[in-house]
């Protein structure tokens, strides 16, 4: 049995490589020199079993040294092996000195293409990514954003992705460009294939812009033409009448930014359960000022004003949920 103290670097990178398995150590050795293989088939040649705790502690010591960059690999290397796993043999193959790979040009900047996807999306993408590569990703997307998609992410990825964001020095240019063909051709090239979100957004904005009556009066004129999609547009439709099956916690959040000017005008006329839902989302003291400005009546104030007023607070709300501060109850209750 092999002992940790009697083995060379050498030894310790076969034991490694044998503990990746075929798949991955196959395409790892491809990358290796003619005399780093040679002295790894010298090294492999005198091994034996090595226990399993020996094990772990040359791969912690090849952790320690791969984060630190003490002598395993430069910056670049480093970069080149993480990615290994989400690249093609061609692309690393030209990312480690092998034939170039053809760039694109003139192709418009990946990173603003990939803040208009919803942020879950990207999340999604790179919860299955290595956390380095997902570390250089965000930290390429303006901070709101990549907020957004880091608290999209499950706990433990998100912890590991911050800590190598922390950590990340700066990246080779063509690892850059390597890492933006893989989004375009893998994120961006499906959203815009299979994403009809653009569409249906389109839609609700005009809809949103009718009243009650109207827009249930053109849903089922919709329904009975056959329209795809109805339901996805249904849940980017929002009223001022909606605001009761709101959630506290977004009534809350949509009612915290806007004034009681506005607030006091779109209550005007407005039935009792809607009135309470709207004034229970506010603090106690704007509450008092715009139940007193109410009970004053609505002499002179214009109708037309009124549904404006409406109208601002509904499109606040679809903003806010578009940016992810609140739920609107069709989501809600989609889910």
């Amino acid at each position: 049995m092999t002992t940790l103290a009697t083995l060379t670097r050498p030894q310790k990178a076969a034991a490694i490589l044998v503990a990746m398995g075929k798949p991955s150590a196959s395409r790892l050795l491809k990358f290796f020199k003619q005399d780093e293989l040679k002295a790894l088939i010298e090294g492999a040649r005198l091994l034996r079993t090595i226990p399993q705790a020996d094990l772990e502690r040359i791969v912690a010591e090849f952790e320690a040294e791969f984060t630190e960059g003490a002598g395993l690999l430069d910056s670049a290397d480093k970069m080149d092996t993480i990615l290994n796993e989400s690249l093609s043999p061609e692309e690393m193959n030209a990312l480690m000195g092998g034939a170039p790979l053809a760039i694109k040009d003139n192709l418009p900047p990946v990173w603003p293409q990939v803040e208009r996807l919803e942020a879950t999306q990207i999340g999604a993408f790179l919860a299955n990514e290595h956390p380095q590569t997902a570390a250089m990703i965000l930290s390429n997307l303006a901070p709101t954003y990549a907020a957004r998609v880091v608290l999209s992410l499950e706990k433990p990825v998100r912890s590991e992705i911050i800590k190598r964001m922390m950590e990340l020095a700066s990246v080779p240019e063509a690892a850059t460009k390597l890492v933006e063909d893989q989004i375009r051709s893998r994120v961006l090239t499906e959203s815009a294939q299979k994403d009809t979100s653009v569409g249906q957004t389109r839609v609700a904005s005009v809809l949103n812009e009718l009243d009650k009556s109207q827009l249930e009066e053109v849903m089922s004129d919709l329904r009975e033409v056959g329209m795809a999609d109805l339901d996805a547009i249904r849940a980017r439709l929002f009223s001022f009448e909606d605001v009761p099956a709101m959630s506290q916690k977004a009534r809350v959040a949509l009612f915290d930014g806007l004034s009681s000017e506005l607030i006091t005008l779109a209550l005007r006329g407005t039935a009792l359960p809607l009135a309470e839902a709207v004034l229970s989302s506010i603090g106690a003291r704007t509450r008092r000022m715009i139940e007193s400005e109410l009970g004053q009546g609505s002499e002179g104030v214009q109708p037309a004003d009124i549904l404006r007023a409406r109208k601002t607070v509904a499109s606040t709300a679809l903003r806010m949920a578009n940016e992810g501060l609140l739920e609107l109850p069709s989501t809600q209750n989609a889910a």
